[in-house]
């Protein structure tokens, strides 16, 4: 299996879904603005990715790939599936449960997510009635996650990669033809956040019947697997989703500030998660089930170059793209959002979001590959202790910076927290030779570093004066942004060529 090639697939697939997400995100500034209604959506919104993240792509992908890999390669076929089938009842049973009891509690979720609503009555009890719709999407998409565990693990990186872009078609067909005809109109974006669930579930069952893997809901008595899954999605749910509580802490600071921040740091962070997604989310796929086939094998040697092309290629594609963030966050915020509703005001305090954002932005992305090197082993403990650690700093971060940077400075306490811990994992990491870095670093920086110098240039002469990107029309936004990152890539990627980067020297060959 060609690692690099598994990794285009999957980031063009992500890159179907974000552009979606983009225009759906378009679609609810123009229609919805920065206002009440957005800011009780996103905290509505924010409880169930947050246990998305908690239940599904986070701490249960990390606990159950590396075990069903290990599984699929040293035992029969009969055990990996009495794996997947009691793994699928327990979830199914705990899913369950967690919905009914999230839909019953919303009130006091919501006075603990974002006490600051409580003064404003109306934007309360819009959150509340919200959330009860949008809780159940935790049930759909987390029965999604173990659908793309299984899918990964058998080298079908294709199907859960596109599946969610379902949910930004859901988003665009509610928000298009739903909102004029139900009251208030957010409404429609919480069944949004429902139907496309229900429609990424049912995307992935043909395929999982086709390899037949599809889950029989049912117990089993006797040691399956499924315990140590559970045992290390315990500690797991911590270790791989403090970024994600550090943002629900946000949330409940920003919902004390002025109306406006939470949807203001929301399309900020929608920005950062762009070359997020493509990177970070691709990376780690790949990464953990190859990762966990090495470990299996005992290829220590192997193990660690993994590691190294997983770092280098981070640093190739996302130093760039952070620049880019920061010296465009106006362009790009004016392009996609200054529609409608979505004022003057509401771009520069995006952007100043935005730009603390992308200080962060390589951090984000290097815990998504250095973790896979913990979890993949089934150490859990170690980046927990560190998640707890960045947790603490995070919050520190937070009461020092939202005084004089206000929501800004939420956002730069994420970005800085998430640099933190990605340290820390390479330091530990190293510590315990679990990775050794390859010869040529050194020189390797210091080409990007060149090629970042030249591109940041470009960048800066090609952008002007972001006043100006305010006063052009929609039409001549988007075709100057077109042509300004056309060039600054370019001009990157030329630098990088001249210095001689070349494409086949990150190919790299996983095993089956």
């Amino acid at each position: 299996m060609n690692l690099l090639k598994a990794l285009v697939t999957i980031s063009s697939m992500t890159f179907v879904s974000r552009i979606l997400g983009f225009l759906r995100d378009v679609l609810i500034a123009r229609i919805f603005g920065a206002g009440v209604a957005t800011d009780a959506f996103f905290v509505a919104f924010r409880i169930p990715n947050l246990l998305r993240r908690l239940f599904a792509e986070g701490a249960f992908s990390q606990a159950f790939v590396p075990i069903l890999a290990e599984f699929k390669n040293k035992r029969t076929e009969e055990e990996t599936r009495d794996l997947i089938d009691h793994i699928a009842y327990l979830l199914s049973i705990t899913l369950f449960s967690v919905t009914l009891i999230g839909i019953i509690s919303a009130t006091f979720i919501i006075q603990a997510s974002a006490p600051g609503f409580m003064n404003d009555p109306e934007k309360f009890d819009l959150t509340v009635e919200l959330l009860k719709i949008t809780f159940p999407y935790i049930f759909f998409i987390s029965l999604v996650s173990l659908a793309g565990g299984i899918l990964n693990t058998y080298g079908k990186f294709f199907v859960p990669a596109l599946t969610p872009a379902l949910l930004n078609l859901s988003f665009i067909a509610c928000a298009l033809w739903l909102a004029p005809h139900i009251e208030p109109p957010v409404m429609a974006l919480a069944w949004a956040v429902f139907i496309g669930g229900a429609l990424q579930l049912a995307f992935q069952i043909p395929f999982l019947m086709r390899i037949k893997r599809f889950p029989r809901l049912r117990f089993k008595f006797k040691e399956t697997g499924a315990w140590r899954v559970i045992k290390l999605m315990g500690p797991a749910v911590f270790g791989v989703s403090v970024g994600q509580i550090s943002m629900l802490i946000n949330t409940i600071f920003a919902s004390l500030l002025v109306t406006g921040s939470v949807s203001w740091l929301y399309y900020a962070d929608r920005l950062m998660e762009f070359p997020a997604g493509l990177l970070g989310v691709a990376l780690g796929t790949v990464l953990l089930p190859s990762l966990a086939r090495h470990h299996n094998s005992d290829s220590t040697e192997e193990y660690s170059r993994l590691l190294d092309w997983g770092l280098r290629l981070t640093v190739l594609l996302t130093l760039p793209a952070a620049v880019a963030l920061a010296l465009l966050s106006t362009p790009l915020i004016s392009t996609l959002f200054y529609y409608g509703e979505f004022t003057v005001h509401d771009v520069w305090m995006t952007r100043e979001a935005l730009i603390a954002y992308s200080f962060g932005l390589l951090g984000f992305i290097f815990v998504k590959v250095l973790a896979p090197g913990f979890y993949a082993r089934q150490n859990i403990k170690t980046p927990v202790k560190i998640a707890v650690i960045t947790l603490i700093a995070t919050q520190l971060m937070n009461l020092a910076f939202i005084g004089p940077l206000q929501h800004a400075g939420l956002a730069l306490a994420v970005g800085l927290g998430a640099c933190l811990n990605a340290s820390l994992l390479f330091y530990k990491l190293r510590s315990h030779n679990i990775y050794q870095p390859q010869p040529g670093w050194f020189i390797f920086f210091f080409k990007i570093l060149t090629s970042l110098i030249i591109m940041g240039m470009t960048l800066w002469v090609a952008t002007g004066n972001d006043a100006s990107w305010l006063d052009d029309s929609a039409i001549n936004r988007a075709s100057r942004l077109a042509w300004v990152i056309l060039t600054g890539a370019t001009s990157y990627f030329a630098a990088l060529w001249l210095l001689g980067f070349r494409l086949k020297d990150f190919t790299r060959k996983g095993i089956d």
